[in-house]
């Protein structure tokens, strides 16, 4: 009695690099720059400096026209992309419903010179049936020795299912309680040059959260009066500072990949949270004859101010398989282990054992109106499997099996595009 469930988001404690079960383990990836937190998800999360987001594990359809406006060229490209899922691949088994909150359509707007200085704009606008996000990012041009500065606003509506949700089918998914967030944020980021193998950014955001229900009323209580905010009030404001480093070491039959973010609160506006958020991720690939090993470590601890929303959300696709978004638990603190062995089967092809495992550390009781501990969470879990990989030229087709410890069986279906659309 398998449970078919769609992709869900990225949990909070992973870092913005991909898990190794979800790139191509034979080929280590390029260095990459690091990308801002953010909660996201089913928004694309937040954007790496400089960059627009795009959402993960998608197939794009749609155009591109290209507009004359004065001196410059403006790129006008509209997508309607449908994030793949189960319900798809498996019709019998998932409601329509959950196909059609899957659609997401995307319209883009990039103009290369605004100012007539090579000044960047770019518009990017994703909806969803309960998701939406839109991002404008501006962009002065500056001598590729200095760091790169843009100037972003976003305002993002998500679902949050990940620490207010409650798990069903023995943890195999998460379901609503209604609870949405609202976030609006306004900043500027800094990436400094990079080097051969390192990245570093910096960026400084004002935010400002709001739960809202699925009518888009604000809301400061859950439905059993427990508070959604650190305040109590209607909404948070807070200052966050961020700091994060990366650096990557690709080598022809292995790879080593260290992320380092650090967030502080400050407090420079009335009743605005302060903390300080760090996460840390560490993963390792090493080539075994024609196979290929990949492991991997995150952590993540947060002090002072807190919010239910900022726990640390442990369980789904992006986490420990086996379990729905957020499922296994949140707390102030988690510990991430996954890994995955992969053999080539045929020509395109690979077969993959993996395991995954998470907990809380018992921090779960630290998070305000212990919201993980009132669903029930178990805050440990561990999920295994197998999946099969397909190289395709549009990206890697993935379908993996996993059972947790509650020995439900889920299937993960998904096409990782490599920042398509991007």
């Amino acid at each position: 009695d398998a449970t078919v469930v769609p992709r869900p988001k990225q949990s909070q404690c992973l870092p913005p690099l991909p898990p190794p079960h979800a790139r191509h383990p034979t080929r280590p990836p390029a260095q990459k720059s690091p990308t801002p937190d953010a909660t996201p998800p089913r928004p694309p999360p937040p954007h790496e400096p400089g960059r627009l987001p795009v959402p993960p594990a998608s197939a794009a359809m749609g155009a591109q026209q290209s507009v004359n406006a004065g001196k410059a060229k403006v790129d006008l490209h509209v997508d309607l992309t449908h994030m793949l899922c189960e319900a798809l691949l498996l019709p019998p088994l998932s409601s329509s419903s959950a196909t059609i909150s899957q659609i997401v359509g995307r319209i883009s707007l990039k103009h290369p010179s605004l100012f007539g200085r090579s000044e960047k704009l770019d518009v990017i606008l994703d909806k969803g049936v309960n998701d939406s996000n839109v991002v404008v990012a501006f962009r002065r041009p500056r001598p590729e020795w200095l760091s790169q500065q843009s100037f972003v606003i976003q305002h993002s509506m998500t679902p949050e299912i990940a620490v207010h949700g409650f798990p069903a089918d023995n943890f195999t998914r998460s379901g609503s309680r209604g609870v949405n967030l609202s976030r609006l944020s306004l900043g500027v980021e800094i990436n400094e040059p990079t080097t051969s193998k390192w990245t570093s950014g910096t960026s400084v955001k004002f935010e400002h959260i709001r739960p809202v229900n699925n009518d888009g009323r604000s809301i400061a209580r859950d439905h059993e009066g427990f508070p959604l905010t650190c305040s109590g009030n209607l909404h948070d404001n807070m200052i966050i500072l961020k700091q994060e480093s990366g650096y990557a070491d690709v080598k022809d039959n292995s790879f080593l990949r260290v992320n380092f973010q650090m967030e502080q609160g400050l407090p420079l506006v009335p009743k605005s949270l302060t903390f300080n958020r760090v996460k840390c991720a560490v993963s390792k690939g090493i080539k075994l004859g024609p196979t290929f090993l990949v492991t991997s470590l995150t952590g993540g601890s947060i002090v002072g101010d807190m919010a239910p929303y900022q726990a640390f959300a442990i369980g789904g696709l992006g986490s420990v398989r086996g379990y729905g978004e957020g499922a296994v638990g949140s707390g102030r603190l988690c510990l991430i282990g996954n890994c995955e062995y992969t053999v080539p089967l045929a020509k395109n092809l690979e077969g993959s054992l993996f395991m995954d495992c998470g907990s809380d550390l018992g921090s779960a009781r630290h998070v305000p109106g212990n919201p993980a501990l009132r669903q029930g969470k178990p805050g440990f879990g561990v999920g295994f499997g197998y999946g099969v990989h397909f190289n395709t030229d549009i990206g890697q087709i993935r379908v993996d099996y996993a059972m947790n410890a509650f020995s439900r069986k889920t299937f993960y279906f998904s096409i990782n595009t490599g920042g398509a659309g991007s």
